[in-house]
């Protein structure tokens, strides 16, 4: 009796005997395959694409790239430029803070030196001019030494020099020390830059 094979086993052997195969044909030439394969060299192309980061490179990537950095550059330098406009804004702004400074201390100082007689006190002044003027120089001056130099520049300012200078010459003939006369000094200094209200207008 003949026996019947089917075939779904004659596919499996099939299938086997060929796999069988190759493996033992690749185990033969896999030495010579893998040799062959280490031997050949690489695309230089190849090698440069993969180190500029990508598969390919033209000459409009090329160009975009030079236009890239020629932009990063321009941008580099107009950033140094504007640190140097913004250091040299911040040193002209430095000085006229100094200045301005040195400017208010000066007209401080000047201030401080000019007496002025407003218009609304020299009535009272004149008055008091007029009794220091009717005073002898001695009891004129121990008056003065307990008045502020302010009141009293005021004061001598409108009284008549020939009256001012027996004053003076009291306080530098005081026997209370250096002071009076060093104080008489310094009222001559600041007789000279009184400026009454009406003078200025």
């Amino acid at each position: 009796m003949t026996r019947i094979v089917s075939p779904l086993s004659v596919s499996v052997l099939g299938l086997l005997c060929g796999i069988a195969s190759g493996l033992g044909w690749f185990w033969l030439r896999a030495d010579k395959m893998v040799a062959l394969a280490l031997a050949r060299p690489r695309p230089l192309a190849q090698s440069v694409e993969k180190s500029k980061g990508w598969d390919f490179w033209t000459i409009e990537v090329d160009s975009l790239a030079s236009e890239l950095k020629q932009e990063k550059a321009n941008l580099k330098k107009q950033e140094d430029d504007l640190d140097l406009r913004t250091a040299r804004i911040t040193s002209d702004r430095q000085e006229l803070e100094n200045l301005r400074t040195e400017l208010n201390t000066m007209h401080k100082e000047i201030s401080d030196k000019v007496v002025e007689i407003q218009a609304d006190e020299a009535k009272n002044l004149r008055m008091l001019a007029q009794t220091y003027t009717n005073l002898t120089p001695h009891a004129a001056v121990a008056i003065i030494r307990e008045m502020d130099d302010t009141t009293v520049v005021k004061i001598l300012s409108l009284m008549k020099p020939d009256v001012v200078g027996p004053i003076f010459e009291d306080m530098a003939q005081s026997t209370s020390g250096t002071s009076d006369a060093h104080r008489a000094a310094v009222l001559s200094d600041k007789l000279r830059l009184v400026r009454s209200q009406k003078s200025s207008q």
